[in-house]
């Protein structure tokens, strides 16, 4: 097959057009490198998509333990391109997806970018998107936790503006294929935005969450992190699998971070030519344009768990207890300076 035939075929399995990948955030590499990416890695033909997305859609349709869940070709394709087309893994991402919207539905439910409080959020630039692609492909999110008002704000307003991003970006054909570059700032960070957590619940949503939302964790960098918060680093990293856990890079000033991650992508306050003001505007757009694909999403629901396989093989009804977090002491011992 020649190149040309290559490219016809998988970015009209994809429906990913030349034109959108080319101008979709001045990404910093050609389509032809996409197309490897997905044929090599991801294992993605027109024929195993079409295969595939007729068995998930037979066993959704098969399922009495789940309701209403969308079965149109772009979401689907979240969790087999997530799990490289292993069928019975995407279903069980699945179900533990739909589990974790019904376990905190304080985070999942309502996800409305025009509440007052994800606006607030949103607006001051704790959580926002470069409009601009690393070299890789991959959309690249910041987090800046001097952004945050961890006195007005409480952690589940705090994962509800990552939940409201997250869902928002995770249709996007391309970001389903290139995955995402994370970027954490910790200047700024204080005692409130630490104790505001129990650490039960923030290891159980770590945990959880890597397991259940179908995002390609590509890397995860760390800046101007305080020496008291590699506690908290250490226990999160304990949560997640070995591959995550590399993944995960602290960064100690921006011309590290310039090694591991483009400059072309990075906002004004780490060395870059973006504006944080241009890229909250690119964000509340993404948002805008979601908003109802989003909110569509409570309609879903999981009636029950007990087709959920945990890593000690065990459904999740009978081990619900043995995925709570134990954990000694609390964040609250900690000390920022």
């Amino acid at each position: 097959m020649t190149t040309a035939s290559v490219l016809l075929t998988v970015t009209t399995a994809w429906n990913v057009t030349i034109e959108k990948a080319e101008n979709d955030g001045k990404m910093g590499r050609t389509l032809k490198n996409v197309v490897a990416e997905a044929i090599t890695e991801l294992r993605e033909t027109q024929s195993t998509k079409e295969q595939s997305l007729q068995l998930m859609r037979e066993w959704i349709e098969q399922n009495g333990d789940i309701k209403n869940v969308r079965q149109d070709e772009i979401f689907l394709l979240r969790f087999l391109r997530h799990k490289k087309y292993s069928i019975p893994m995407a279903q069980q991402t699945l179900l533990k997806y739909l589990s974790l919207r019904k376990f905190y539905p304080e985070i999942f439910k309502n996800l409305d970018y025009e509440d007052s409080n994800l606006q607030e959020i949103i607006n001051n630039g704790y959580i926002v998107v470069s409009p601009v692609r690393d070299n890789k492909g991959r959309r690249v999110i910041f987090y800046n936790m001097s952004k945050f008002n961890a006195t007005r704000f409480s952690c589940w307003d705090m994962c509800r503006a990552h939940m409201l991003v997250y869902e928002s970006l995770m249709d996007d054909p391309l970001n389903q294929i290139c995955g995402f570059n994370h970027i954490g700032d910790g200047n700024g960070i204080s005692g409130a935005h630490i104790t505001a957590w129990n650490p039960s619940d923030f290891g159980r949503i770590i945990k959880w969450g890597e397991q259940s939302l179908s995002m390609r964790h590509k890397a995860v960098h760390l800046i101007n992190v305080p020496v008291a918060l590699k506690y908290v680093i250490d226990f999160a990293t304990s949560k997640v699998s070995q591959k995550m856990a590399h993944r995960l890079k602290v960064c100690t000033n921006s011309k590290l971070l310039h090694t591991q991650t483009d400059v072309d992508c990075l906002p004004t306050l780490y060395g870059g030519k973006l504006e944080l003001r241009e890229m909250i505007e690119y964000t509340k757009q993404i948002l805008k344009e979601q908003k109802e694909n989003v909110l569509a999403l409570d309609n879903m629901e999981i009636l029950s768990t007990r087709g959920i396989i945990s890593s000690r093989g065990r459904n999740r009804d009978n081990n619900d207890n043995e995925d709570l977090i134990s954990v000694e002491g609390s964040f609250r011992k900690l000390e920022i300076d």
